[in-house]
């Protein structure tokens, strides 16, 4: 039997999703399954990895069953996960020495936070591309080998291995025999040296961190290995791409190119702008990371946040109570012709890049007497793109890129009004695709370049059905909005100051 399809295996914080693709690129099924959240102490996550084995692997054969798909036609497997999710297991046993800790887990914070102020950190971010947090990997894998008993005297024997989520699965579908990972997830790691593309000797002396520990670094696309008889199939299966899963948006939406960047559009925002086979140093909070290396190809990738965007429509929803659903802020926006010069700025909980003010709070300036809650609606839309904006400029100015396009996903990108004012306020085209698949679909895309399922003609093929909103805006209007946007920042910013004295 011809090999038809492309089995991805989605490993997100919450839940376990599989998801078939066939030769079109097009997903034929998705099942899905959540798993239990843990925790243990305030500001601790974990995540039980067997528990996450298992839910994988069960959707993946509940996937096949319904769909009546053989095993033998699945021309190979892709992994895709949640980045700096830290897990390690016994290699005699199998079993996992602790909890996984997850990338929100902030128990690791306070060693951070002094760090930060070392000179360390500066070789840190030359090294790695990132800046010291209890986010990345590092300090979550310290942690383990300090605190469980007997964890770092197994390691120096060899006896342990640390993996993210996506070595973890690729170690069980292998049954044991292969322990790697890809160079997305290592450079998500704060080990792993994104200029020389190896792990850093001097940070694992600084962490204590035995080198035997850690995975072999591979491509992106390529056969990592086969899966072990009995697991999906009687038959091996090659699994042959690997990607975090903001990686993995990234390519699945096919931003290919330098100044091509991706934004998810969920409670924040993540934007990751594809830099070439240039690492972009900044010391402005973004950070340069690894895209994805195909061959010997290595492409870099810029990344940065916003912290409040679709949270703002749900503060609307649940805290002025002005709507019932995100769903009817695309009309009550239309019914009104501009915000009337109100802007809101949603500084919850502070200010990201390129402002950095934790102090800012959020506010909404611009009132006048003819304002109704439809022009504060639409002026809270129109927030998500104007941050978006600062975020862009601050790529463009590090990187040297103008940008060509932008690729939205998430929630919002299904709202008609906030994407073209997106389109018109960084005068670029907005493409949206029709398949909200694209973290599952960059995975299949590099696990069927792997094998040559698909070609480099096919990913770089028009996608079909895309929504692409064009700017339309004149320059003269766009210029007096996003000024107004910055004095509106500066008055959050002016308030916190003040408030302060």
């Amino acid at each position: 039997m011809s090999a038809e399809y492309i089995l991805s295996l989605d490993q997100g914080t919450s839940s376990s999703r599989a998801v078939l693709f066939d030769r079109f690129q097009q997903p034929l099924g998705i099942e899905q399954m959540e798993f239990t959240q843990h925790y243990p102490a305030d500001g601790w996550v974990e995540h039980n990895p067997e528990e996450i084995w298992e839910t994988q692997l069960k959707v993946a054969n509940q996937l096949l069953a319904r769909l009546k798909i053989r095993p033998e036609s699945i021309a190979s497997i892709g992994i895709t996960n949640q980045r700096e999710t830290t897990v390690v297991w016994d290699r005699e046993t199998g079993r996992p020495v602790h909890n996984a800790i997850v990338w929100q887990d902030r128990r690791t914070a306070d060693i951070c936070e002094k760090l930060k102020a070392s000179d360390f950190a500066v070789y840190v971010m030359k090294s790695t591309g990132l800046v010291i947090d209890s986010y990345f990997s590092a300090t979550k894998l310290n942690w383990i080998l300090k605190n469980v008993p007997g964890a770092m005297n197994l390691a120096l024997k060899g006896r342990l291995a640390f993996g993210t989520i996506d070595t973890w699965l690729l170690w069980k579908l292998t049954g044991g025999k292969i322990h790697a990972t890809d160079v997305s997830n290592a450079s998500r790691t704060m080990l792993f040296n994104i200029a020389t593309m190896s792990w850093d000797e001097e940070i694992l002396r600084y962490f204590g961190i035995p080198k035997a520990i850690l995975p072999e670094v591979k491509a992106s696309s390529g056969v990592f290995g086969y899966t072990e008889p009995g697991i999906i199939s009687n038959k091996s299966i090659p699994i042959a791409g690997i990607l975090g899963d903001q990686q993995a948006a990234l390519f699945g939406q096919r931003c290919l190119e330098p100044g091509e960047l991706k934004n998810t559009y969920g409670t924040g925002c993540f934007m990751l702008m594809n830099t070439g086979n240039k690492i972009v140093s900044t010391n402005s909070g973004l950070l340069s990371t690894v895209a994805w290396q195909v061959g010997d190809e290595v492409t870099y990738a810029l990344e940065g946040s916003v912290f409040i965007a679709g949270a703002a429509i749900k503060w609307l929803r649940d805290g002025l109570k002005i709507i019932k659903t995100a769903s009817e802020t695309e009309s009550i926006v239309t019914s009104v012709t501009s915000s009337h010069g109100v802007y809101v700025v949603p500084a919850f909980t502070g200010l990201g890049a390129p402002y950095w003010d934790m102090y800012a709070r959020g506010a909404i300036v611009g009132i006048s007497q003819g304002i109704t809650d439809k022009h504060l609606v639409r002026a809270t839309l129109e927030s998500l793109a104007y941050q978006t904006r600062d975020i862009v400029g601050l790529m463009e100015d590090n990187s040297g890129i103008a940008l060509k396009s932008l690729k939205a996903d998430g929630g919002a990108s299904a709202n008609n009004f906030i994407m073209q004012f997106q389109a018109d306020i960084l005068n670029v085209p907005v493409e949206c695709p029709t398949s909200t698949e694209a973290t599952a679909l960059g995975a299949a895309l590099m696990a069927g370049l792997g094998v040559s399922f698909y070609t480099w003609d096919d990913i770089k093929a028009e996608i079909p059905g895309k929504k692409v909103y064009r700017p339309h805006m004149s320059f003269e209007l766009r210029s007096k909005l996003y000024k107004g946007w910055r004095k509106a920042v500066k008055r959050a910013q002016d308030w916190a100051d003040d408030s302060l004295e």
